[in-house]
C-alpha cells in the first residue's frame, strides 16, 4: 500500500523547507502530522497580516515538480507508511536528540534497486577518515564477511573506514556463491543525487546501481557539518548493530556510536594499538563497557545474529605431547636435564618424588619422545625443549 499523494507531497515540501534531523520539525510532524503541519505553516501570517518567511518559502516549493525531477535522476522519496519504509528507523522517535539533531526523518530519498525494508539485519561499519592500513583491512574483511552472510552493510561513503567497508561488501559478494555483488547502502550528508567525496564517485555510482544511496537531505543539497550529524543517526537506526573501527576521542564515528547506544542496538569496536590516538575513542568505550570488542566479521555476526547463530569457535593451538602428560609426569619431565644425562636417583631428588614413580614416569616420557637414554642417564630430547 502506498501513502496517499497528499501525505507524500506535504512531506516533500517540508523536507525541502527544513534541515535534516531538525528536532523542531521532526517533533511537529510527529505531533501534528505532515499534512496539518504543512497547511498551518503555509497559511501562517505575522501580526501585520503578512505571510511569514516560512510560509513564503513553503509556498515556493513545488512538491510535484520535486518528485518529477527526482524521478528523472533515478530517485524515489520513501515516507512512513510506504511498503518500503524501514520500520527500525521509527525507534528514533524515542531516542531523543544529540547536538540538536534527532527524530524520525520526514522522508528519505533513495537511489538504487535495494529496498529499505530489507535492512532489518543490516550492519553498520564506521570509523576514522584517516584510517591506517590495519583499520582499512579490518573494515574490508568485516564488510566482506557480513555481505557473504546475506546481510546489508551500511556506511557513509567517506574516506577511510567507510569506503573500505563498502568495498569489502562489494568484493565479498552475495551468499551461496551468487554472481552478484554484496549489497551495501551509502547514507550521504548531501542530496542522494550528488556524490561526496567526489573521489568516491565510482564506488557511490556502483552502490547506486546495485544497492542503495540514501539521504535525508533534499536532492541538490550540499554536504554540511550539521547534515553529517543528522546522517549519523540514520546509519545507526538502519542497522541492527554498529561496528566502529578506529575512532579518536573526537571522531564523528563516536556520534554514530552514541546513536547506536540510544537506540539499544549492538555496539561493537575493533581495538587498535594501545598507543594509537586514532583508536583512543574505541578503547575508552570498550573499557567503559559500552562497546563489545570484536576482531573480525565472525565476531560481528555472532553479536548481531539470533541466539546460537554464527557462533565463533574458540581458537585453540594444536595439542602437544607435553599437553597430554599428567601432573606427576610433567614434574618428572621438569627434573630431567637438557645437557648432561642424569641418573633416575638424581631426577627423583630434584622432582621430590619416589624412585619407582620416577622410573615409571621416565618410561612414559620415553614413549612420548620427550626424553632419551644417553651414557647411562636421562636427558631431554630436542622435541621437549624445542
Amino acid at each position: 500500500m502506498s501513502v496517499p499523494d497528499r501525505e507524500q507531497l506535504a512531506r516533500v515540501a517540508l523536507n525541502r523547507l527544513g534541515e535534516p534531523g531538525d528536532v523542531k520539525m521532526t517533533a511537529l510532524v510527529a505531533e501534528l502530522g505532515a499534512v496539518r503541519l504543512h497547511d498551518l505553516l503555509l497559511h501562517e501570517h505575522d501580526p501585520h497580516g503578512l505571510r511569514t518567511d516560512v510560509a513564503a518559502r513553503l509556498a515556493s516549493v513545488d512538491p510535484c515538480g520535486e518528485l518529477d525531477r527526482a524521478a528523472r535522476l533515478g530517485l524515489r522519496f520513501v515516507v512512513p507508511g510506504d511498503d518500503e519504509w524501514p520500520e527500525p528507523i521509527g525507534d528514533l522517535a524515542a531516542a531523543g536528540s544529540i547536538q540538536d539533531r534527532g527524530g524520525v526523518p520526514v522522508g528519505l530519498w533513495v537511489k538504487g534497486p535495494l529496498r529499505l525494508d530489507r535492512l532489518v539485519d543490516a550492519v553498520a561499519v564506521v570509523g576514522s577518515r584517516a584510517a591506517t592500513q590495519y583499520g582499512a583491512d579490518v573494515a574490508r574483511e568485516i564488510g566482506a564477511v557480513v555481505a557473504r552472510s546475506g546481510r546489508v552493510v551500511v556506511s557513509g561513503a567517506a574516506f577511510g573506514i567507510d569506503v573500505a567497508a563498502h568495498r569489502g561488501a562489494i568484493s565479498g559478494g552475495a551468499p551461496s556463491g551468487a554472481a552478484t555483488d554484496g549489497p551495501t547502502v551509502a547514507v550521504l550528508a548531501c542530496g542522494a543525487d550528488r556524490v561526496y567525496p567526489q573521489a568516491h564517485r565510482e564506488v557511490v555510482d556502483h552502490i547506486a546501481a546495485t544497492g542503495a544511496v540514501v539521504s535525508e537531505a533534499a536532492p541538490g543539497c550540499s554536504p554540511q557539518r550539521v547534515r553529517f550529524l543528522a546522517r549519523n543517526r540514520l546509519i545507526a537506526a538502519l542497522s541492527r548493530g554498529t561496528v566502529v573501527v578506529e575512532a579518536a576521542r573526537r571522531s564523528g564515528a563516536l556520534n554514530t556510536a552514541n546513536w547506536a547506544g540510544r537506540l539499544q542496538r549492538s555496539l561493537m569496536g575493533v581495538p587498535g594499538p594501545v598507543t594509537s590516538a586514532g583508536s583512543a575513542g574505541v578503547h575508552e568505550l570498550i573499557r567503559a563497557g559500552a562497546m563489545t570488542l570484536v576482531t573480525g566479521g565472525g565476531d560481528v555476526l555472532e553479536m548481531v545474529g539470533a541466539a546460537g547463530e554464527h557462533l565463533v569457535e574458540e581458537h585453540r593451538e594444536p595439542s602437544t605431547a607435553r599437553d597430554r602428560l599428567t601432573v606427576r609426569q610433567r614434574q618428572v619431565l621438569d627434573a630431567v636435564p637438557v645437557g648432561r644425562p642424569a641418573h633416575p636417583d638424581s631426577i627423583a631428588r630434584v622432582a621430590g618424588l619416589g624412585l619407582l614413580e620416577v622410573r615409571a614416569g621416565l618410561a612414559r616420557l620415553l614413549d612420548s619422545g620427550l626424553v632419551e637414554l644417553a651414557d647411562g642417564g636421562w636427558r631431554l630430547t630436542a622435541e621437549a625443549h624445542g
